[in-house]
């Protein structure tokens, strides 16, 4: 694990129920430790990270160097309630987001959208997690 993955994160990258070639999206991720924590257990895998802001993103990246250049993460600016798949770009297996307001009822509309836009970018049988639960929740999308 990162060094600078706090113990909460730590437990909700335990959580997850990653596979070494997952392909995953983790939506809100600040400076990109969750992230990078996640790149660490991919091997022919990838993890998109997003964040609505610009300065979250360039940190995640500054921070990533080396998971970006072995090809295990991306990071991109994006809004939850707005992200699409680029052309080409495959569904996610794995979608989860660590205290991010559209997804844990302090934005009821934005939340909605997100929602919406999470189902449309989940391959089959793909899961989507959200903080909350022990410790993550699993949402079930229609």
């Amino acid at each position: 694990m990162p060094a600078d993955l706090s113990a909460r994160l730590a437990e909700i990258v335990d959580a997850l129920p990653l596979r070494p070639h997952s392909r995953v999206l983790e939506i809100g991720c600040g400076p990109g430790a969750a992230a990078r924590a996640v790149a660490a257990r991919l091997v022919t895998g990838h993890i998109l990270a997003i964040d609505r802001s610009a300065k979250a993103v360039t940190q995640a990246r500054a921070g990533a160097t080396s998971e970006i250049a072995a090809g295990r993460m991306s990071v991109r600016q994006a809004a939850a309630e707005d992200f699409t798949l680029l052309p080409g770009e495959a569904p996610f297996d794995i979608v989860f987001a660590v205290r991010v307001g559209a997804l844990d009822g302090r934005h009821p509309q934005a939340g909605r959208r997100a929602r919406e836009r999470i189902a449309a970018v989940l391959a089959p049988g793909g899961k989507f997690f959200v903080d909350g639960g022990r410790p993550l929740r699993e949402i079930s999308l229609p």
